[in-house]
């Protein structure tokens, strides 16, 4: 069992329950999934760029992403429907939670001058979305390798039915939030 999944069952569970006086351990909110987008402009003009984001995204999740293509033209942006323009992962289960792991407790602590993720990307239905600016955060990217610096969103889907329940179930994960002062 991952890590993160099962200090989830052991520990955030009965805290979540205590703190907001739930009945049941079936009204404890959970992860459900974890989506990562990689939007990749530059593939309109260059495709092997693509190439290189979808490599990049497939070895830090350890899942092979979908690539997504543009639904309408835009003649401004030299785009084409159909063209390639973004790659993206969701993942679940054990899978989800090994990345979560590796994002809190290797990745985050990574980014330069470091001093708390924003709690302010919640949406109200107690999803998460956070924005990474750089790729090279993850250890398994390799540095010589990268052709351009990329950033991802990252969206963490949970059952939370508000952001207060889903920020206090983030916290217990270990997410690092920023103290709001």
């Amino acid at each position: 069992m991952a890590r993160l999944k099962e200090k989830y069952f052991k520990e955030v569970i009965p805290n979540l329950k205590k703190r907001f006086n739930y009945k049941s351990v079936s009204q404890a909110p959970r992860v459900e999934k974890v989506v990562i987008n990689i939007g990749v402009g530059d593939a309109i003009a260059n495709a092997k760029m693509m190439d290189s984001a979808v490599a990049e995204l497939a070895a830090i999740t350890g899942q092979r992403p979908a690539i997504k293509r543009a639904k309408k033209s835009i003649s401004n942006f030299k785009l084409r429907a159909g063209m390639p323009i973004a790659c993206m992962v969701t993942l679940r289960k054990d899978r989800m939670y090994e990345f979560l792991d590796r994002l809190v407790n290797i990745a985050i602590p990574r980014i330069r001058d470091f001093r708390g993720i924003s709690p302010k990307g919640f949406d109200g239905r107690g999803n998460y979305t956070l924005g990474i600016t750089e790729q090279l955060i993850f250890p398994e990217v390799n540095y010589d390798k990268v052709e351009k610096l990329r950033g991802m969103n990252i969206t963490i889907v949970t059952t939370a039915k508000t952001d207060e329940e889903a920020q206090e179930l983030l916290k217990a994960l270990g997410m690092p939030f920023r103290s709001e002062n």
